[in-house]
Order: C-alpha cells, then structure tokens, then sequence
C-alpha cells in the first residue's frame, strides 16, 4: 500500500470516529505495523500544522484524534450552535486537581485533603466530563473510584497525565504549613 493511501486510509478512520482512536486499533484497521502507523500518523500531524488547515490531529495517551484548531473556532460558532462552555470555578479547579495527581480517588480522600464536602464539585466535573467513575474500591461500602478522562486531556493540551506539571518539594512544604496553620486557627477558636 502506498504512503498516500495509508495516510487517506488513516484520515477517514479518524474522521469517521470523531473521538480518540488508539494506535493499535489503527494499525490493525490499515493492516500495518504500529511503528509505522505511528509515524504515517506524526508525518500527517506535521501536515496539518500548515496554517492553511483547519484541522489537526492531536495525541491523547497514546490514542489519537482529529478535531479542528482553536483558531478556528471563530468561524464555526457562525455557523454551529456551540454547546455552553464550562466554567471552572476555584473549587472546581481544586477538585479537578486533587482527581488528577491522586487518581483513582474516593469521594471520602477528596474530602480529606480539601477538608470540606465535595458531593456538589465532584457531580459538576461529572457532568462536564472532566472525571468519570473507574470503578469501586474494595472496602468496607464498596466506594466509588474517580479518574480523569479523555476530555481532561484534551482540554488542557495534554498528552497524557505524565504531562502533568510536577508539585516541586518546596511548595509541598509550603501546603503542609498552610495546612498546619489552618488547623491551628480552627484549634484557636
């Protein structure tokens, strides 16, 4: 098969899917090795990165999507009624934060590290897709485990959760003391 029928091949999969397609599900579809998928895949991406296309393929942990470039989006709420943004308030972004360097989470540890009820921010991400249920931890009550999903990635340009920045020690210990001050005020009053 020639390089131009692969790439067309991959482009109507990725089209057609409208979600992140995993590499290997690619592969197997084209009839090709991985390896080459994946760099039929980088050199179609290079491609799209011309300014003259609207498109783009991104990477979401090792599955890939093709979606439109933000620079588009001006263009399209023109023509397409754009479902509301979401916005993400300080306790959402708290939340959505203490899911993602921790998962998979329970309610019950969310609650413990914000130190406050979290039913209300955790059902919110929910609804926007952010995080979703990945299963139940076998304890006592069988308890829901939270994780973050694909539309996490996606929405914060990230390829995978190893992208995430890393928490320097410096500023945990600068937590671990605002932490230890808030207990002492509430210990005071």
């Amino acid at each position: 098969m020639e390089i131009k029928e692969l790439k067309a091949r991959i482009e109507a999969i990725l089209f057609t899917m409208g979600e992140a397609v995993e590499l290997t599900r690619i592969a197997e579809a084209v009839e090709h090795d991985a390896d080459t998928v994946r760099k039929v895949i980088r050199s179609m991406m290079d491609d799209y990165d011309d300014e003259s296309r609207g498109i783009k393929i991104i990477e979401l942990d090792g599955s890939f999507q093709l979606c439109t470039k933000a620079e588009m989006y001006e263009s399209l709420i023109r023509i397409a009624h754009v479902p509301k943004k979401h916005v993400l308030t300080d306790v959402l972004l708290e939340t959505l934060s203490i899911v993602a360097y921790k998962q998979p989470i329970t309610r019950q540890e969310i609650e413990a590290i914000r130190g406050v009820k979290c039913d209300h921010a955790v059902n919110k991400l929910i609804e926007y897709n952010l995080i979703c249920e990945v299963g139940r931890l076998d304890a006592p009550g069988r308890p829901l485990v939270f994780g973050t999903t694909e539309d996490f990635l996606r929405s914060f340009g990230i390829q995978s959760l190893e992208d995430l920045p890393a928490v320097s020690p410096e500023k945990v210990e600068d937590f671990k003391l605002e932490a230890e001050e808030e207990v002492q005020l509430t210990l005071d009053i």
